[in-house]
């Protein structure tokens, strides 16, 4: 149910089991584990420099596939902190740029791949938030963490404590995501984005996912965040990339970075 394929410089991945809204249960987690494990060291190898995160069918992910599941023999914290939490940590260091297209229900775990992919571009019709009300169960795969940074606490405690689901508009409205399209455009739109980065400055760009993240997780300050910026800088134009820009530039050229 989940496939990889690599192309062009683009490496992507797909949730492929539309009959259950693809719903991941334990061995496709594994497997989706191993798709970005095989995307990563192809991206080592100079292969892949952006990555794409899509769904099948109606929805890009509804949560965790819960068939054969009971609360007696549920163990909760191994397949979350076993297997989903990997699984988001390996994606958020992916080593090149990564974007999702989400559509239909994007929901739990199909909610967390969201969250720790670097540009999502989802559907009008896309709904998220915290249906778990309604199973005595609680938001999770980082989403107490997104939600109230990027929603506040007023508007993520409605949302929980409701089960109402916003939409894509909304989502990207409040800034939960990048941008919003009708559903029909939302593939075809985010592979043409996608095109375009790979053959980008992808070396400068993985330089910036790691600045933010670092900005971010180290809630740095303006100064603080600049001289993380100059040093970055400073090692970056030694790259080819960069005078390959540089001179693009002052012959009024398009650039042909190598990444």
């Amino acid at each position: 149910m989940i496939s990889l394929s690599i192309a062009n410089g683009i490496a992507e991945v797909v949730l492929n089991a539309p009959y259950k809204l693809n719903s991941l249960d334990e061995q496709a987690l594994r497997d989706l584990t191993q798709a970005y494990d095989d995307a990563a060291a192809a991206a080592g190898r100079g292969e892949v420099r952006a990555l794409l995160l899509r769904g099948e069918g109606r929805a890009f992910c509804a949560g965790r596939d819960i068939a054969g599941v009971t609360p007696e023999n549920d163990d909760a914290e191994a397949y979350l902190g076993g297997l989903v939490q990997p699984l988001l940590q390996k994606m958020s260091a992916f080593p090149a740029p990564t974007f999702a297209a989400a559509h239909g229900a994007c929901l739990g775990v199909g909610l967390g791949l969201l969250l720790a992919t670097d540009v999502v571009y989802v559907a009008d019709n896309a709904k998220f938030g915290s249906p778990f009300a309604k199973l005595g169960a609680t938001l999770d795969s980082g989403g107490h963490w997104y939600f109230t940074e990027r929603l506040g606490m007023h508007r993520t405690l409605d949302l929980i404590y409701t089960a109402e689901l916003m939409t894509g508009g909304e989502a990207v409205a409040k800034g939960m995501f990048s941008r919003a399209m009708p559903a029909d455009e939302l593939l075809d739109s985010t592979r043409a984005i996608v095109a375009k980065v790979a053959t980008g400055a992808t070396g400068a760009f993985k330089a910036s996912k790691e600045l933010v993240a670092h900005i971010r997780d180290q809630r740095l300050g303006l100064w603080d965040s600049m001289k993380e910026e100059n040093a970055e800088q400073a090692r970056l134009c030694k790259s080819d990339d960069y005078a390959e820009g540089f001179r693009a530039f002052q012959e009024k050229r398009e650039p042909q970075f190598k990444g």
